[in-house]
């Protein structure tokens, strides 16, 4: 049943937070709580099941159920909660470093069979608890700990990555922007199978300014877009450029009338928006609705229990005691 009396505040643990100061882990959380707060969702309904990493501390800054795990086993636990328990509402936390890089195969699988979690990605392109090394999303040429000459790597595309694998919903946020998070992990946690969420986050001790070129002050205007769903992608200081098609490629452009309408069922177009580079797509890129993967384990498992006697004993191999 709806908690409808829920406050942000009613989650809080009695922990003290140990995140660096400026660090947007401290925007994410915020944003979490108060999505849970009106969503009215009680304490004891709720999992946060992490990894390894600054994120993964997460569990317990929240005042619900949870479970600080091993490396990149956040998604592969939070899977077997969810099965085990259908009711609950499961959240899988991660990094890039933890999710993308040993946590890489149950990221993919768990969106493969659209297991009704939410995972979010806490992107901040760099190993942070373990002192800057790169990450499976480190920009190329990026000089880090052990990258000194820079990164031969090139970065995982996380967009693509769970588009590819199957994704039915996939989003973008970032920690500067509470407002559009909290409105991104609300429809997410609406979703009824795997949602992923990811949030560019700033490192600001080992890898400060990442994402300036877009999400700067003076740059995000004009290097960001706010996807809405049926509407137009018009962006800009004077909302005068739009995103648009041309042989099947998205470019910039400045005409109004051809503006692509945003639809977050249309595949081809969320793999075009998440190979754009020019301008971030934030907001909701892909949007669908599948078969959930718990749904149907309880329903495989009723179908079988509902057998008869005589069937299961003659359903294989039988001998006849004289």
């Amino acid at each position: 049943m709806k908690n409808n009396n829920c406050k942000a505040k009613d989650y809080d643990s009695d922990e003290v937070i140990r995140w660096c100061p400026g660090c947007g882990d401290y925007a994410i959380l915020s944003s979490v709580k108060k999505v849970l707060a009106d969503l009215g969702k009680k304490k004891e309904e709720v999992v946060f099941i992490s990894g390894i990493g600054c994120s993964s501390r997460f569990p317990y800054y929240i005042d619900t159920y949870g479970m600080h795990s091993i490396h990149g086993r956040a998604v592969a636990i939070a899977t077997g909660v969810k099965i085990q328990n259908p009711k609950l509402s499961v959240w899988a936390i991660t990094g890039d470093g933890d999710g993308l890089a040993i946590g890489g195969n149950h990221f993919i699988h768990a969106i493969r069979r659209n297991i009704n979690i939410n995972i979010l990605i806490f992107n901040n392109e760099i190993y942070g608890l373990t002192k800057g090394q790169y990450s499976p999303t480190s920009k190329l040429g990026l000089n880090t700990s052990t990258s000194p000459n820079g990164t031969l790597e090139k970065p995982f595309n996380p967009a693509i990555l769970a588009l590819g694998a199957g994704a039915t919903f996939f989003a973008r946020s970032t920690a500067s922007e509470p407002k559009h998070l909290y409105e991104v992990l609300k429809r997410a946690e609406s979703h009824c199978g795997t949602s992923v969420v990811e949030i560019y986050q700033n490192c600001v001790i080992f890898n400060d300014g990442a994402f300036e070129d877009f999400l700067g002050k003076e740059n995000k205007e004009n290097n960001t877009i706010s996807l809405k769903n049926g509407k137009p992608m018009v962006f800009g200081k004077e909302f005068n450029q739009t995103l648009q098609i041309v042989n099947n490629n998205i470019i910039v452009g400045n005409k109004i009338e051809d503006a692509i309408i945003h639809d977050e069922k249309n595949l081809s177009q969320s793999l075009l928006l998440a190979t754009l580079d020019e301008v971030k797509p934030l907001g909701v890129i892909r949007c669908i609705d599948d078969t959930e993967y718990a749904t149907s384990i309880s329903n495989s498992i009723e179908n079988k229990t509902q057998k008869t006697t005589s069937e299961l004993l003659y359903s294989g191999a039988t001998w006849r005691i004289n």
